[in-house]
């Protein structure tokens, strides 16, 4: 991919890459060598990285809550070549039959700086805040009128990154590589506080899934495809974070996720997949949006017993939320590095759905429905 020092006019002007192939690629996967997938979240994992060369940071939580209302807050910091650094607030609340308490709104920030223990984030009218135990965010914003947050986050199960670190390296060097992607998962939190949708107070509690990551490159460098999926039910949660690289790197599938019951951790799991079992062509871009969907994990218990985990989960997704044009919600800076690559067409399509869950732990079998919100990103 990108190298930061050598290759100025593709950090800039995002002209196309050549073929490295997927030697040039050090997957999160790769790297286990057979070992169990999980390893714990510390503190230096929760902490932003703050870059000073082109690259992408966010804080996202995801909400599910017990009045019907689907929401997601985050924090973005993007870096373009070292040159410009920008911040955003992100704010989705929706309700299927409240469409005056929903809204998306997305903030530019002022005065944003990451505090000294680096775990911590402000900004003019914005704080997240994560407590001594690294057990709690608190987030307030009130950037913008029409979603004005005040909410707490508080983990449930144990938090989980795949590997020494998360992170999948690209280049031909390891130890130096010119990009990376990291991501580190809460996938069973609680939220309790309240927000404020164009003027409606709504009060929020429920629960919670909470990812960092860092794409420490361009994004559409690092990935020509995304499927999401967050699964929160009674007692059961089930998350997946699925990638393709781009044809340079060898268009290889990573994909990493986890199941949680309660306070505990079934599973981080690697050999998963995303399919879209059914799709339809969207008129406006040629991308097959999916309409039917079935995401697997299998894994196995990170503790010495090594219990077998499978989970399953298949379900129409007939209501999307919304159909979102990249190119039109970047900040203007950022649009003029991705505008210059041919084939480049952005769009995440947001839905919305009930669906069901069974999950096999041992001899053990659980099943229950809940709450599906998923993703998929076509890029190129």
């Amino acid at each position: 991919m990108l190298k930061w020092m050598q290759s100025g006019l593709s950090a800039v002007a995002g002209t196309a890459e050549p073929i490295y192939g997927p030697e040039a690629l050090h997957s999160v996967v790769d790297g286990l060598n057979g070992a169990n997938p999980f390893s714990e979240v510390k503190k230096e994992d929760l902490e932003w990285r703050n870059l000073p060369f082109t690259n992408v940071e966010t804080q996202t939580f995801y909400l599910t809550t017990t009045s019907g209302h689907i929401c997601f807050v985050q924090v973005i910091l993007s870096n373009v070549a070292g040159l410009h650094t920008t911040s955003q607030f992100t704010c989705r609340i929706y309700h299927p039959d409240k469409p005056e308490e929903s809204v998306w709104t997305s903030t530019h920030l002022n005065d944003f700086a990451v505090g000294a223990d680096k775990t911590n984030f402000k900004a003019d009218k914005l704080s997240i805040v994560l407590s001594e135990d690294l057990n709690t965010y608190t987030i307030k914003s009130s950037v913008n009128d029409k979603s004005i947050v005040d909410i707490a986050i508080v983990r449930e199960a144990p938090g989980f990154k795949v590997g020494k670190d998360g992170m999948t390296r690209y280049g031909t060097d390891y130890e130096k590589p010119w990009g990376s992607m990291r991501h580190i998962f809460w996938p069973r939190a609680t939220v309790k506080g309240n927000i404020t949708v164009n003027g409606h107070l709504l009060e929020v509690s429920g629960r919670a899934m909470y990812v960092m990551a860092l794409q420490g490159m361009k994004p559409h460098h690092a990935a020509a495809r995304w499927n999401f999926v967050n699964f929160q039910g009674p007692t059961l949660s089930g998350v997946m974070m699925e990638f393709t690289t781009p044809p340079s790197y060898g268009s290889k599938i990573i994909n990493v996720g986890a199941i949680a019951r309660n306070n505990e951790l079934l599973a981080a799991t690697v050999e998963n997949v995303a399919e879209h079992i059914k799709t339809k062509s969207d008129e406006a871009n040629g991308w097959p949006e999916p309409l039917e969907v079935k995401f697997e994990w299998k894994g196995t218990s990170p503790d010495e017993a090594a219990t077998p985990v499978d989970a399953l989960l298949e379900a129409p997704i007939p209501n999307l939320v919304e159909r979102v044009d990249v190119m039109s919600e970047i900040p203007a800076f950022v649009k003029k590095v991705v505008a210059g690559v041919a084939g480049t067409k952005p769009y995440i399509y947001q839905y919305s759905n009930p669906a069901s869950i069974k999950v096999k732990f041992g001899d053990k079998e659980y099943a229950e429905s809940g709450h599906l919100y998923s993703e998929a990103t076509f890029i190129s």
